[in-house]
């Protein structure tokens, strides 16, 4: 169990002005370095660590807000470490978010794998039976079982697909098998993304969330992003979105529902080349303050 009292594992962005106590916090982050069922790229075990280095090193004013989001209260819990299995993994994350959420806290679980989410949104959806889930993702991740199990990462979004409205942009990497599970109307593929106007493409990914004030989760996988933007995570596919694409959906989505968990998955960090941490830290900065929706400074 987590003290009201606990100061987190680390401090967000090492400003020693953002250290605060689990009581204190808006935000709890959820590091779960998980890279256990990965079938190609590995290396997500170390994207936690990575992002969060990364945010020790960025700017933390924001300026399309004016707003300093870390002010709010940010929250880092020591790693989830829990791999005897998918199955134990994600019995794990799932206990961490509900008790962040029992004591009134946003959790933001920062993967690992894509596995890592099933629990996290299982959590959510116990505390908000009405939850939309924005999965932002190269790949549909819909499959109900694969290697064996039920918490594979190609299975991330399985478990939603059947109990929480399922909204996917940037989908192009998919198998036949697991076109059953789309959501009607819920499925923006990449080449919608590229060859529609974005306005028309995101005011409809909006409407299939539901009504203005749904409880929203929202994950991202990295590979989302065109691997000119993010080379290094688990399985890239061409074609991908740009950052404004994925950071504007996310400012619209934010808006719309009002947001009770967050992910960002598989940064398979690379400890030659910075580039794809620098920008999985600006992204969760950026989701955060969407999210939270800080004061501009004065």
């Amino acid at each position: 169990m987590i003290e009201s009292s606990s100061l987190g594992a680390r401090v967000y962005s090492d400003l020693p002005e953002a250290q605060v106590n689990f009581k204190d916090a808006r935000v709890a982050i959820l590091p779960v370095p998980y890279d256990g069922t990965s079938t190609w790229g590995k290396g997500a075990d170390r994207g936690p660590k990575a992002l969060l280095d990364a945010t020790d090193n960025m700017e933390v004013y924001d300026i399309e807000t004016g707003t300093e989001v870390h002010r709010e209260g940010i929250w880092v819990a020591p790693d989830i470490t829990e791999d005897a299995s998918p199955e134990a993994m994600t019995t794990a994350v799932r206990e961490a978010v509900s008790q962040v959420l029992g004591a009134g806290k946003m959790p933001f679980v920062l993967g690992g794998e894509h596995s890592v989410s099933i629990g996290a949104i299982q959590a959510c959806h116990a505390a908000h039976p009405e939850l939309a889930v924005l999965h932002i993702d190269a790949h549909a991740d819909l499959r109900p079982s694969y290697h064996g199990s039920e918490c594979n990462h190609a299975c991330a979004v399985h478990w939603a697909s059947r109990n929480c409205t399922l909204v996917q942009v940037g989908i192009r990497s998919m198998d036949a098998s697991e076109r059953e599970f789309i959501q009607s109307g819920c499925l923006f593929t990449g080449d919608d993304c590229h060859h529609r106007p974005d306005e028309d493409w995101m005011a409809e990914a909006l409407a299939a969330l539901g009504k203005r004030g749904v409880p929203l989760y929202i994950t991202v996988d990295l590979d989302a992003f065109d691997p000119a933007f993010v080379p290094h995570t688990g399985t890239p596919e061409p074609g991908g979105l740009t950052w404004h694409q994925v950071t504007g959906l996310i400012r619209l989505a934010s808006q719309h529902g009002n947001v009770v968990g967050m992910d960002v998955v598989e940064l398979a960090a690379n400890e030659h080349s910075a580039p794809s941490d620098f920008l999985a830290a600006k992204l969760v900065y950026k989701m955060l303050t969407y999210a939270l929706n800080p004061t501009p400074l004065s």
